[in-house]
């Protein structure tokens, strides 16, 4: 089991620590519904130094990227971000991540926690265009720092305007005395926020720094529980949930990244079944009668026939109901379309609904 840099510090806050991804994590501080509240209202930190960090550089670096992602990474520019997901040659998904245009020849690319040797293989295997590729995972920390308070409780920090950041864009500057940190603004929470990158041998004294200059605010520690309930409120997919190696990226809602003005690997492929049609889609779905749906429990229908599966569910803080998301037969992934989830065996009533959950 792997450690990240602050864990022991984590450990120091009180924080429930578990096994996620092979690293040592931190789910929950105060309790799961406090701080989703905390998010949705105020301003939390999420230590997410767990993810991985690949820079990609030279003359062929955007080659390199166009041929493994799905989307139109030539529509980037200096200090946009762009998501996207790796497709395997079977019409999976390797991963889904994100992609970062330093400058026209440099790239740097976040990816999960649980694939990071997976993606520097795959990536590497089709790296026939001499591109230097650098694995900076292991020295780089991650703080998400989240929540509509998020811009005001940082601003002291910096030299870089945080409220004026649009969506999926990234500057670069002196953040908590330290020069050359990456401030992002993609979220995975739907409450607004930075994520700010940062090496190692500065987690502790930007971390310390986030917390005194957002005292003033509330601002909290946010585990792993919490990142859960937020990011299925908002309806956003989560690697190894619901979306996998044999998960259809179409059949995903996946078809916006998707791009195929260009040629990507297993691009051909996936053409063709966006001609034929999926046969599953991805739908959210709130449940009507008391119960909560989980991971791989069966969908079913009115005559108890099994349309699909439950890939993530929880209770909704904020809505006080239960929500999940899942593969169903596409005659019942229409908004509105009553389903039953399979709970200890009684068949539990649902309704399609279209995320997010939390507008």
């Amino acid at each position: 089991m792997k450690n990240t840099v602050l864990s022991e510090h984590h450990q120091a806050l009180g924080a429930k620590m578990v096994p996620f991804a092979g690293f040592n994590m931190p789910v929950q501080y105060s309790g799961i519904n406090d701080e989703h509240q905390t998010v949705r209202t105020g301003v939390g930190v999420f230590d997410v130094s767990h993810m991985g960090e690949f820079i990609l550089k030279g003359e062929k670096a955007l080659d390199l990227i166009q041929k493994i992602s799905s989307n139109d990474v030539s529509k980037l520019y200096d200090g946009k971000v762009q998501y996207a997901y790796i497709p395997n040659e079977t019409g999976g998904i390797v991963d889904d991540f994100l992609t970062y245009r330093i400058d026209e020849q440099t790239y740097f690319l976040v990816v999960n926690a649980s694939n990071i040797d997976k993606d520097w293989d795959w990536i590497s295997r089709y790296n026939s265009y001499g591109v230097e590729m650098k694995n900076i995972s292991d020295q780089t920390a991650l703080f998400a720092v989240q929540g509509p308070k998020a811009a005001e409780a940082l601003q002291s920090l910096t030299d870089i305007e945080l409220a004026p950041m649009e969506y999926y864009t990234f500057k670069k500057g002196t953040f908590a005395g330290v020069d050359n940190v990456l401030v992002s603004a993609t979220g995975y929470t739907g409450a607004g926020g930075f994520e700010i990158y940062v090496a190692n041998e500065d987690a502790q004294k930007v971390w310390d720094a986030i917390f005194e200059a957002g005292a003033a605010f509330g601002i909290k520690p946010i585990g792993l529980g919490a990142r859960d309930t937020l990011r299925l409120e908002m309806g956003f997919c989560l690697y190894g949930n619901d979306i996998d190696d044999q998960t259809s990226p179409l059949a995903a809602g996946l078809g916006w990244v998707t791009k195929f003005t260009k040629d990507f690997v297993n691009s051909e492929n996936l053409k063709a079944e966006k001609e034929r049609g999926v046969t599953q889609k991805l739908v959210g779905f709130e449940m009507i009668d008391r119960g909560i749906p989980r991971h791989d429990y069966e969908i079913l229908d009115a005559d108890g026939k099994t349309i699909g599966r439950v890939t993530s569910g929880t209770q909704s803080p904020t809505l006080k109901k239960s929500i999940g998301l899942g593969y169903v037969d596409t005659a019942f992934a229409k908004e509105g379309t009553e389903i039953f989830i399979s709970i200890r065996n009684q068949a539990i009533k649902a309704v399609v609904r279209k995320p997010p959950f939390v507008k």
